[in-house]
């Protein structure tokens, strides 16, 4: 399988950055249970420059850091150090100050409200506390315009104290919860998120190139982020940087990394929360992650983006009925590229994808830095590149 996957990888991700407006640099990698069976790089680092884009690039990884949080989370609940069932505001007392959003005024100004009930841990963990990301919500834009509240990109607590959209328990809306998450493991622990990280999950797995603030050798090899105008012109942004250090270590999307080092958290949940250097989860955890847990006929779909800079309006696999595990989307039919149904996906902004199918074994990242979400050209090529290891698998 190995030499002709590798053969139609490496043009998948050639023909991703060499079609007319495509996508300046990507990395690519997929795994088994034992290890890494493809890696490619192709393109460079920043677009108009010489440095290519190398295996060991390192990237801003946005939402693919909420899975490695939420991991954190599952530690303290074995250690029955919390309960899913809990209300948030047991660890994080400022979350029992958010409102519900009812409508704005003649003047602009946001009518709130008390939520019925309190947000649960669940509810962080599930996107069904109401939180939302000004990207995607108008009305959240509109509420953080209002009173003056940050992007969440500037990796600040205040960032994440906006406004309910609904009510907790009422819908899937996908937003700044898993930042609360983080809040919580810091107040058990009693240190910063990035440490609890370093030691409970970074250490057993080997994974070194990957931080909230980038090491001085992680800083030399960073891909730059790129802008996407409408007309499909690239413009690169290396000053686009999250900041360094962060005011608060963002367990939604903060961390950078490089695409192997991912792949190691990958290999865990496909190994039951083994590591090479120890257990970091009991394997009854990772099969408790991997399911379902909306309630009822509730689901996860897409996206309708509020600032089309960032993000593009879209879907994965439209069609076909998603749920959400812990942290993870989880696809309830097979998909078109062959990912078996109940297998976990997510993805980061910069136009970064990944995939977890516990039942063959296999999982992938694909990352590019490029804004908005959703690329015209980084996003096909993911769809590509795992559609070309599933042929492979059946070959």
């Amino acid at each position: 399988m190995t030499q002709e996957l590798r053969q139609v990888a490496d043009a998948v991700l050639a023909g991703t950055v060499g079609r007319a407006g495509g996508a300046p640099g990507v990395v690519a990698m997929a795994t088994d249970r034992k290890g890494n069976f493809y890696e490619g790089a192709a393109g460079k680092r920043e677009f108009g420059q010489d440095a290519p884009m190398t295996t060991d690039s390192v990237m801003a990884i946005f939402s693919t850091t909420k899975a490695i949080t939420g991991t954190c989370i599952m530690q303290l609940v074995e250690e029955g150090r919390i309960a899913l069932g809990d209300a948030a505001k047991q660890y994080v007392p400022e979350i029992a100050e958010l409102q519900v959003l009812d409508g704005f005024d003649a003047a602009g100004q946001p009518r709130t409200r008390a939520p019925r009930r309190d947000i649960t841990i669940d509810d962080l963990m599930l996107h069904t506390s109401g939180l939302c990301y000004e990207f995607f919500s108008h009305d959240d834009l509109k509420y953080r315009t209002a009173k003056g509240i940050p992007t969440v990109v500037s990796s600040s607590f205040a960032s994440v104290r906006t406004v309910l959209l609904h009510d907790p328990g009422e819908k899937w809306t996908y937003g700044v919860n898993i930042d609360w998450l983080g809040r919580i493991v810091e107040q058990q622990r009693g240190k910063r998120l990035g440490e609890v990280m370093k030691e409970r999950v970074f250490a057993p797995l080997e994974m070194q190139d990957i931080a909230f603030t980038m090491t001085d050798s992680m800083k030399t090899r960073r891909a730059t982020l790129h802008d996407r105008a409408q007309d499909g012109k690239l413009t690169p942004l290396p000053d686009l940087v999250l900041p360094q250090p962060p005011e608060m270590d963002m367990g939604g999307h903060g961390l950078y990394a490089t695409v192997g080092e991912y792949m190691k958290f990958i290999r865990m949940i496909l190994n039951d929360g083994n590591g090479p250097n120890g257990r970091v989860l009991k394997a009854e955890t990772v099969e408790a992650m991997s399911r379902n847990g909306l309630p009822g006929h509730m689901t996860s779909g897409g996206w309708t983006t509020s600032i089309a800079s960032l993000s593009n309006s879209g879907e994965f696999d439209p069609g076909i009925r998603k749920t959400w595990a812990y942290t993870f989307q989880r696809n309830e039919e097979p998909t078109r590229s062959g990912r078996p149904a109940g297998s976990l996906m997510w993805a980061g902004l910069g136009n970064l994808y990944y995939w977890i199918d516990r039942k063959n074994g296999v999982g992938g990242y694909w990352g590019s830095q490029i804004l908005p979400f959703q690329d015209c050209a980084s996003y096909p090529g993911f769809v590509e590149f795992e559609t070309a290891v599933y042929a492979g698998l059946k070959r």
